[in-house]
């Protein structure tokens, strides 16, 4: 994630409601891309610095929740920003251990959409578009309910419980995973989704075919073949194991991975971190992006050994997974002949 800047001068950053320097408050404005300190008006909306002719409001879940400090333009007519429109079902949040666990979720959430639109992708909320649209259920288990973490048709379901690090890490240890998070799950989930808005029924799915496998082999018996017996073969042309269950898998595992390297090297350049091959250079090609996040991963798996914890990339990328890579890095660079069509 970049770092942004005050009008103080103050660095701040995306989470940040408030500058610690000159008080002002602090919300990200997503046609903007940027956190901006905002002015209130005096009738319930602000201005923003450099944009004298916009008027926001703030999300409600901002007023009402505090868990959200994402702005909506004062014309649009909505109450929520674009990353809480794109909720349907929230936890119940009268479990008073809900709210603090929603929060988690939903500042993950602001990170994977604030990738997408910085890739340019395209973030419509399911209530807008029910065939294409993208929404999230975010939900607990119930004695009559077992909430599955998964994709189905531009909807995300995610079990709250993933929300709590110390369930997360039982969930990671049984299933012999070797990365588990929040914000993983999202930007996997939300591989299946662009899955569909970029490549099926896209004039890439004979490529897709080519490098990933055929999804149309029966996904039951897949997932079913892997459970049973996970491949021990999988690290020059799979990105973890779980790629090996099945092609769908395959890329929402490597969509993911590609929205790792991509913010993780965007932090790193807005922090000046020096790579001993020199400068990263996001426009260009997808060799140079995997190169410079291989020495990144190295000085970030080092970092945490040296304070005592795991490595924080876990993975390697073989021959097979960097071309992988790169398909989904060239499909995103084509996306507007994709998405028409599509």
């Amino acid at each position: 994630m970049k770092s942004f800047t005050c009008d103080c001068g103050n660095t701040v950053y995306f989470d940040n409601t408030l500058c610690l320097t000159c008080g002002k408050e602090l919300a990200f404005a997503p046609e903007l891309l940027e956190i901006k300190a905002i002015t209130p008006t005096g009738d319930a909306s602000y201005l923003v610095s450099d944009e004298p002719l916009l008027r926001y409001r703030k999300c409600r879940n901002s007023s009402e929740q505090s868990v959200c400090n994402w702005l909506v333009r004062a014309d649009e007519g909505h109450e929520l920003c674009l990353a809480c429109r794109l909720n349907d079902v929230i936890p119940d949040l009268t479990v008073p251990e809900n709210r603090e666990k929603w929060a988690r979720v939903e500042a993950a959430k602001r990170r994977l959409i604030f990738t997408l639109l910085s890739l340019s992708l395209p973030v419509v909320p399911k209530s807008m578009d029910p065939e294409r649209g993208l929404a999230f259920d975010i939900m607990s288990d119930t004695p009559n309910l077992k909430v599955f973490t998964g994709h189905d048709n531009g909807l995300i379901t995610l079990n709250l419980d993933e929300a709590d690090p110390v369930l997360r890490e039982r969930a990671r240890v049984a299933l012999s995973e070797r990365y588990r998070t929040l914000l993983g799950h999202l930007r996997h989930e939300s591989g299946h989704h662009y899955w569909d808005r970029l490549i099926a029924g896209s004039p890439r799915l004979e490529e897709y075919r080519a490098i990933f496998g055929d999804e149309q082999q029966d996904y039951g018996a897949a997932l079913k073949r892997h459970y049973e017996s996970p491949r021990s073969d999988w690290q020059e042309s799979f990105v973890s194991v779980y790629a090996t269950a099945h092609p769908w898998e395959d890329w929402a595992e490597t969509f993911a991975h590609y929205l790792h390297m991509v913010d993780a090297m965007e932090t790193a350049e807005a922090f000046g971190v020096t790579l001993p091959s020199g400068p990263y250079n996001s426009s260009a090609d997808c060799e140079h992006l995997i190169d410079r996040f291989i020495e990144l991963s190295v000085v970030l798996n080092a970092l945490n050994r040296s304070m005592g914890q795991g490595d924080a990339y876990p993975f390697a990328l073989g021959p097979g997974v960097r071309k992988k890579l790169a398909f989904v890095h060239d499909v995103i660079a084509a996306r507007p002949a994709l998405r028409a069509a599509a």
